[in-house]
């Protein structure tokens, strides 16, 4: 992308402007191929029903700005609405729901940034929390990756996790990180209880600091020869022991 499209945040490809049509995300305007499909006429359709501009564009217009993947299609959204961290420990308060939240320490990949929206999406996840430095920032590759779930996924950005980590603990939100290397295994957990999971960076986990903020420190027992998963394959798992611990305890 040039310097003026690195300040506008975009979604593209299919689904992403699929969803971010759904949602009450905002946007600007959309651009679609001039290639007659049964998904531009969709959107095409969906964008005049809520009055918002449609342009018809060169194929070049898409790779000289995105990776591959565009589909023909992008729009540039709204400035996405980030909650403090008061107002994201309020959303399951307000539901009458049990707080189940996702920290992210230092997740730099957009690519497991967008991976992760999605399962937080999946698994009902009240939000997630990153941090303003040292991490992947909202742009169209996390929007691609994530396959449209940024749009209802809620976020908060901080300057340092560790605060937030604190702010929910005031709560009653206890904080379970994840680390192979502990005794303890996530089946051996009850985490029925409002609760934080904190996902490390891909190539250092957890760090010290945040590691001492968590009341709980998980690993996921692994049988194979590799000793390491994916952060947002093992957030998934993670996040569907909590859902399966939950269902379980219902009566």
């Amino acid at each position: 992308m040039n310097k003026k499209d690195d300040k506008e945040e975009w979604a593209y490809g299919i689904n992403p402007v699929l969803e971010a049509l759904r949602s009450d995300q905002g946007i600007g305007v959309i651009y679609c191929s001039q290639e007659k499909s049964e998904h531009n006429r969709k959107i095409i359709s969906m964008a005049q029903a809520r009055s918002i501009p449609v342009k018809i564009v060169k194929k070049e217009f898409f790779e000289t700005r995105f990776h591959k993947g565009h589909q023909g299609v992008a729009a540039i959204l709204s400035q996405r609405k980030l909650l403090s961290i008061d107002q994201l420990i309020d959303i399951p308060m307000a539901k009458g729901e049990l707080p189940f939240f996702l920290i992210l320490d230092c997740i730099e990949d957009p690519r497991n940034f967008g991976a992760l929206l999605r399962v937080a999406d999946a698994a009902g996840i009240h939000g997630i929390v990153f941090q303003s430095h040292r991490s992947a920032a909202i742009t169209g590759i996390v929007a691609k990756t994530s396959a449209g779930a940024l749009t209802h996924v809620n976020l908060s950005e901080v300057v340092n996790v560790k605060h937030a980590l604190e702010m929910m603990k005031k709560s009653d939100i206890s904080i379970v990180g994840a680390e192979s290397g502990s005794p303890l295994s996530l089946w051996d957990l009850d985490m029925t209880m409002p609760l934080a999971l904190v996902i490390g960076s891909e190539g250092q986990g957890l760090r010290r600091t945040v590691k001492e903020k968590c009341d709980f420190i998980v690993n996921i027992p692994m049988l194979g020869r590799v000793n390491s998963l994916n952060v947002s394959v093992a957030a998934g798992i993670l996040s569907y022991e909590v859902i399966r611990q939950r269902r379980a305890a219902i009566p």
